[in-house]
């Protein structure tokens, strides 16, 4: 099997899985419904078209190179003759985030995948319209290798200078990723509702999903040092 990694980053992204009413959240990393979602957008397809079964199949999966911060925008609605007025809703964003998505699967889809992402039929947003794609979504070529063996390598670490110099000379990233048909069940895992069964704006419909948690190491050799060691009064050995 075949990887495709890409690179979600920009000012704002959202990618909410469980917003109900005047309450848009997001969760701290990208879902799988957005992610195909935007390659559905990429590919022509309108909302109201058929999800395609191979789409769905797709293995995906998540690394936090950037953790971002979250804000919280309030927004206020009236109708276009300013006689209704529409209650106050609160929308939240992660701010300055990157997150590294790996998708796997058969090469020859993969590579489909990757020529639309490059020249993309309608435009592209990180989970909402007010959250447009501010650098190349594609990471370099095709990966040989499971999903997992690929999020976990971070030769390809992609934060920001200004966030490697705040962080410590070693860090773990997390993972977010899809359990795969051949690995037992885990601790760490849980039940996710972010399966799209329909983009339709109409009736929306979305399956369940099992996401493990897991974590790389990096070397941040921008990294603060540890200046502080609660063994020194005892002595060295």
């Amino acid at each position: 099997m075949s990887v495709l990694l890409l690179k979600l980053a920009a000012p704002l992204q959202s990618w909410g899985v469980a917003s109900r009413f005047a309450r848009r959240d997001t969760q701290q990393y990208p879902s799988k419904s957005g992610v195909l979602g935007l390659i559905a957008a990429a590919q022509g397809r309108r909302r109201t078209d058929p999800i395609e079964e191979e789409l769905v199949g797709l293995a995906f999966g998540v690394r936090i190179d950037q953790q971002g911060t979250m804000v919280r925008d309030f927004q206020v609605a009236v109708s276009l003759d300013e006689r209704t007025k529409y209650p106050l809703s609160q929308r939240y964003y992660i701010a300055d985030a990157v997150f590294i998505a790996g998708i796997q699967g058969e090469p020859s889809l993969l590579e489909g995948i990757r020529d639309a992402l490059l020249r993309p039929k309608f435009p592209l947003y990180l989970g909402r319209r007010s959250c447009p794609v501010a650098e190349p979504l594609v990471l370099g070529d095709l990966r040989e290798g499971s999903l997992r063996d690929v999020l976990l390598d971070t030769s390809n670490w992609q934060a920001s200078e200004w966030f490697k110099r705040r962080q410590p000379a070693l860090l773990r990233l997390p993972i977010y990723r899809d359990r795969l048909p051949d690995e037992m069940p885990d601790v760490l895992e849980e039940q996710v509702r972010d399966v799209p069964l329909s983009f339709d704006p109409v009736r929306r419909e979305y399956g369940w999903r099992t996401v493990l948690n897991e974590h790389a190491q990096v070397l941040n050799p921008q990294g603060k040092a540890a200046n502080h060691d609660p063994l020194a009064a005892f002595g060295g050995a």
